[in-house]
């Protein structure tokens, strides 16, 4: 119970949705914060006598759930949109390589800020950004990455990346946009030390993240494990995305990508990948035995015709699941909670049809799932008493929802619902569908001129 003299916010006369163990939902009840904490919720109106009430919401005709949480991201790419549309993985990275590796502090920061506001203004409340090209004398990425997610107020981590496989060692980068062995692991290091904050309730947390089996030697997949563990943060990855890939694994390693991963240290409660389309039985029972995470891209997945993740399978074999935006050149409208939805739809095309996954599912896999993901359960993902003030009011009573009588049916089946208020850590920082903290529209003069700046240094080559 938090201290009288707390500084309170009481929200009342909405529907919510916990998305607790038990799935705990009210038709009309109230939450209430104090200070950074969620104090008390349940089914009514709020408790009487409550002290330091600093604010009343009215939640008529709203749903609140807890904020969403991102696992799955390339905030650079939202300068590259609109690319390379009608290509398959491989050749959409060897069309997009090339661009990437012309980026700087500058674009890195404006690209970083246009990615976490569509986000942040749909409902993300934790984001996270796999970050893995650094060219040579670009600045100070990471430090911009992070600048722009504190700026905006939004919970972040950085999942430091690195490539060290170039097209002269097989790989599909470009020479002269990979970093050598030594060197990632060493800059990854300083990262972690200058930037990670393990404390309950932090706001930026780093996670290592060499890029992907076809990008990145064994050595460094091994040794970025061992750096990992050793500073006691988290690891990210590509996994198992497309055939070309599995191919690719078997052709230079002898072996799929999860024996792959399992042989380099890549399994374990610690570690997530993004994608995980082509996945075997035995794939999946490595991934619930070690417990390893994945990150679900339903419309990056789409968009680069990559397959339909089995999802459901993962779910029933109690791997953790969250949902990933993936980066704004396979996913162009960079918002999570069209995820939801998409994740529901697409994965009804899969072999479990209607019964592969309903609504309160795809709401749990953008919210708990994407929690556990991060390694972040404990804190957020759900409204519990005594977790993080991280939640989201999503107004339901418009004409897009209105005939929609279950709340989560409307929010994850309906059109993209507005989001009300946003909250992390008890602060607010949308109200009405508009970021609080920072201004969009200089956002948006400044992405078009960023972008036009990399159209041009590319042209001159």
């Amino acid at each position: 119970m938090a201290p009288s003299a707390a500084q309170r916010i009481v929200i009342e006369n909405c529907s919510i949705a916990t998305v607790d163990a038990d799935d705990t939902e009210y038709a009309s009840g109230y939450l209430v914060v104090a200070d950074n904490r969620i104090e008390s919720i349940g089914a009514g109106r709020a408790p009487e006598g409550l002290e330091n009430v600093v604010r009343r919401i009215d939640g008529t005709g709203h749903l609140v759930t807890p904020g969403l949480v991102n696992t799955h991201h390339h905030f650079y790419q939202w300068i590259t949109r609109g690319l390379a549309t009608d290509h398959n993985l491989f050749n959409w990275l060897v069309a997009l390589y090339p661009t990437w590796a012309r980026i700087d502090e500058q674009m890195g920061r404006v690209a970083a800020q246009g990615s976490l506001a569509m986000m942040a203004r749909g409902g993300v409340t934790t984001a996270m950004d796999h970050h893995y090209v650094y060219p040579r004398n670009a600045g100070d990425l990471s430090g911009a990455i992070i600048g722009a997610a504190s700026e905006m107020g939004v919970r972040f981590t950085l999942a430091r990346g690195s490539m060290d496989r170039s097209k002269k060692d097989g790989g599909l980068p470009p020479d002269f946009a990979v970093e050598t062995l030594d060197g990632a692991l060493s800059a990854t290091a300083e990262t972690v030390d200058r930037f990670h904050d393990a404390s309950f309730g932090s706001m930026t947390q780093v996670a290592v993240a060499p890029c992907s089996p076809f990008s990145v030697s064994t050595e460094l997949m091994k040794q970025g494990a061992e750096l990992a563990r050793s500073k006691g943060v988290r690891l990210h990855t590509h996994g198992s995305e497309t055939v070309e890939e599995e191919q690719f694994c078997k052709e230079l390693f002898g072996m799929g990508p999860t024996d792959y991963f399992e042989s380099t240290g890549w399994l374990g409660q610690d570690v997530w990948m993004a994608h995980c389309v082509h996945m075997n039985d035995s794939d999946i029972a490595a991934f619930a035995r070690t417990g390893t995470g994945v990150a679900h891209c339903p419309s990056s997945n789409a968009r680069l015709a990559a397959g339909i993740a089995r999802v459901p399978d993962m779910l029933k074999a109690g791997v953790p699941v969250g949902l990933g935006v993936d980066g704004t050149a396979s996913n162009e409208s960079g918002e999570l909670h069209t995820e939801l939805r998409n994740a529901l739809l697409i994965n009804r095309l899969g072999a479990h049809r209607e019964a592969a996954l309903n609504a309160r599912q795809a709401l749990r896999l953008g919210t708990y799932g994407g929690a556990q993901v991060l390694g972040r359960a404990a804190e957020i993902g759900s409204l519990e008493a005594g977790k993080l003030a991280d939640f989201v009011l999503w107004k339901l009573d418009t004409l897009a929802h209105a005939s929609i009588a279950d709340p989560v049916t409307a929010l994850v089946f309906g059109a993209a619902a507005p989001v009300t208020a946003s909250f992390v850590n008890g602060k607010q920082i949308v109200e009405d569908n508009r970021l609080l903290t920072v201004d969009e529209d200089a956002i948006a003069r400044a992405t078009r001129d960023e972008a036009q700046r990399l159209a041009r240094i590319v042209a001159q080559g």
